[in-house]
């Protein structure tokens, strides 16, 4: 099978869409446990982080690169291994791998404890030509 290629233009409005889609004030949590099908029901919270207004700027280049959240205290203590980002309301947008390397979502540790500081060091999303 041949793969699809994509001018970086329509990646960006592809990305663009994202940033519509989260609106204003959107919520990003941090899971532990198995990442279930896109959507599906969350297991443990650890964390969770309200977005900026807007979420992030322009995509260029197919990356877009949301505007980082303040810290956050945990809720729980886990393991993170990915999160999820709805709209202020819930509604969900979409869900990523999180940990401290190699993941969509950096942290400042993936080892969360209840009570401790929580950080997002780094979060890029990007519609690439496979």
């Amino acid at each position: 099978n041949m793969t699809l290629g994509y001018t970086a233009t329509l990646r960006n409005t592809q990305l663009d869409a994202i940033t519509t889609a989260v609106g204003n004030a959107g919520k990003l949590a941090i899971y532990d446990g198995t990442r279930p099908a896109t959507g599906g029901t969350a297991t443990n919270k650890l964390a969770e982080f309200t977005l900026g207004t807007p979420f992030a700027g322009a995509a260029a280049a197919g990356v877009l690169s949301p505007t980082l959240p303040s810290n956050v205290t945990a809720l729980l203590t886990g393991t993170a291994t990915w999160y999820r980002i709805t709209t202020s309301g819930g509604t969900f947008v979409m869900d990523g791998s999180a940990g401290t390397s190699g993941t969509d979502l950096i942290l400042n540790s993936a080892a969360i404890s209840s009570g401790a500081t929580v950080s997002i060091t780094a979060h890029t999303i990007t519609a690439g030509n496979a």
